[in-house]
């Protein structure tokens, strides 16, 4: 990583800075490891947008959920039990639906109308 960019996550409020009395920066070692922190969360795709909101003190940590994935997670499991559903002959299927609680079928039904908002 560069000065530059130091500067910049300094400058933007990622990182702190300390001065010496020769007025050198200095970093300490919770700073050297937000900034590894930063870099993998750029490395997943998160701007500094995103980062500067997981770090403020008021981000919650449903921020740190991504729905997107859970909704592509969610499609691939669909797919996967419709496949093995049509695999499954119609007595098979019947001893699985009994398998299947009410409040387990409520709750997945639950999770998707969340993520579909």
């Amino acid at each position: 990583m560069t000065k530059r960019t130091i500067d910049y996550y300094t400058n933007i409020g990622l990182l702190s800075v300390e001065r010496s009395v020769t007025n050198y920066r200095y970093y300490d070692q919770a700073m050297i490891e937000r900034i590894h922190w930063i870099e993998a969360q750029k490395r997943r795709g998160k701007c500094l947008e995103e980062i500067h909101m997981l770090l403020s003190p008021t981000a919650s940590v449903h921020e740190e959920i991504d729905v997107q994935e859970i909704r592509l997670q969610m499609r691939k499991l669909e797919k996967d039990v419709a496949m093995l559903m049509e695999q499954l002959d119609d007595n098979e299927k019947q001893k699985l639906k009994k398998k299947v609680s009410l409040e387990s079928a409520a709750l997945m039904q639950s999770l998707i109308l969340i993520l579909n908002n």
